[in-house]
């Protein structure tokens, strides 16, 4: 399970065939249970082959966390927030605005249930499991962008691809940086939530 060819496979596989996948009309039930034996298997290769003890840095700088991801938020908010305004007006803040109950219990749910395990197997996992296959951290960190976008290949949105690429960079960004799950959750949970609150949500499979 080491081996650089057993790993090269095992990125293919999970990467990009089984993302692929989900872009066919197949049984939902099925795509679930792929996505649920995926996570499963990472979660045992993290615990067993990587050795991973899934425990909490206790010397975190929070502070600077907290500053760095506060001004990409704010970037983001004014770039999205003119981009809504200009080509869908009427969607701008619309969740929050009229349904706040829906809005509460949605990135209540995201966070907790979606991010957390995006971030275990596309940032923990990846950067544990294959950096010493690539010499070159730029391009690793660039391929690792690139797998994530193409974890949301299904939503056949060229905007979803580019946003989930930015996404990609920022959030492999700080893990390098932090080499924490909990942060880079916490930053991809602040950042999806932003998107949803703005009135970008219908992209991204939220309930509007």
């Amino acid at each position: 399970m080491q081996s650089t060819h057993y790993k090269f496979i095992e990125l293919v596989l999970i990467f990009i065939v089984i993302p692929i996948s989900y872009t066919f009309n197949y049984s939902p039930i099925l795509k679930l249970i792929i996505g649920v034996l995926g996570f499963v298997y990472v979660t045992s290769i993290l615990l067993k082959v990587e050795k991973n003890k899934f425990s909490i840095n206790k010397n975190l700088n929070w502070k600077k966390f907290w500053r760095s991801t506060l001004i990409k938020l704010l970037v983001i908010a004014v770039v999205t927030s003119i981009f809504v305004w200009i080509t869908d007006s009427k969607s701008l803040f619309i969740v929050v605005l009229n349904k706040p109950k829906l809005w509460i219990l949605i990135l209540l749910f995201y966070s907790l249930f979606s991010v957390y395990p995006q971030e275990l197997i596309y940032r923990t996992f990846f950067f544990q499991r294959y950096k010493s296959l690539f010499k070159n951290e730029f391009v690793f960190n660039l391929i690792n962008a690139a797998l994530f976008s193409l974890a949301h290949i299904f939503f056949k949105s060229s905007l979803v691809l580019i946003l989930t690429f930015i996404g990609g960079i920022l959030f492999a960004i700080t893990y390098k940086k932090t080499n924490s799950t909990l942060l880079v959750s916490i930053e991809h949970a602040i950042f999806g939530c932003w998107l949803f609150t703005v009135g970008m949500g219908t992209l991204l499979g939220f309930p509007s």
